[in-house]
C-alpha cells in the first residue's frame, strides 16, 4: 500500500510538471507573437515568410506552429523552423534558445552577429550576457528582461510601449 501510494504521488507531480511546462509555452507563443507587434524589422527582412527558429525539438514548436496556421507578421507568413545547429538561426526573425539548449546560447550569438535576429532565452543571466529578450520568473510571475544594447546591434527597433512592459537591461 506504501509503495502503491509513493508511485501515485510521484505520477501526480509529474503531471503537475508536465502540465505547468505546457502552460508556460502557452505563454511563450503568446508573448512571442505580440513581440512582433511592438519589434520593427529593418525593410529588407519584410520579405519572405517571417521565419521564428527554435533550436530543438520541444513543445513550443507545436503551439507555435499551430498559432502560424492563423497568424500573419504584417504581411508575412509565419513559418516555424527546428534548428539543428546554432548556425541555423541566421536565417532566421525571431530565435528560442530552451533552458536545456542554454549552452549553445554563445555559438547563436556568434551566428546572428550583425543580422535582424531576436534572440530570446529563458535562463537567467542570459539577458546580461547579450540575449535580446530573456524570460524569467519573479515572484511567481513570468516577466521578461530586454537587452535594449542587443537589439540595437540587431538593428531592431523596441517600441517604447514594449520596453514599459520590461525588465530593462
Amino acid at each position: 500500500m506504501k509503495n502503491v501510494l509513493k508511485t501515485s504521488l510521484f505520477v501526480f507531480l509529474m503531471m503537475l510538471c508536465v502540465h505547468a511546462q505546457a502552460q508556460k509555452y502557452n505563454y511563450y507563443q503568446i508573448f512571442m507573437y505580440n513581440f512582433t507587434k511592438y519589434i520593427q524589422w529593418p525593410e529588407e527582412s519584410l520579405k519572405g515568410d517571417f521565419v521564428i527558429g527554435v533550436l530543438g525539438n520541444n513543445e513550443l514548436v507545436g503551439n507555435l506552429e499551430k498559432m502560424a496556421e492563423s497568424k500573419t507578421v504584417g504581411n508575412q507568413k509565419i513559418r516555424i523552423q527546428v534548428l539543428n545547429s546554432p548556425s541555423d538561426a541566421a536565417n532566421c526573425h525571431m530565435v528560442f534558445i530552451p533552458d536545456n539548449r542554454s549552452k549553445m546560447f554563445e555559438d547563436v550569438n556568434v551566428a546572428t552577429e550583425g543580422k535582424p535576429v531576436l534572440v530570446i532565452t529563458e535562463k537567467q543571466g542570459l539577458g546580461n550576457m547579450g540575449s535580446s529578450i530573456n524570460f524569467i520568473v519573479v515572484d511567481g510571475k513570468l516577466k521578461f528582461e530586454l537587452n535594449r544594447g542587443a537589439t540595437e546591434k540587431a538593428n531592431l527597433k523596441v517600441a517604447g510601449d514594449l520596453a514599459k512592459l520590461a525588465i530593462l537591461i
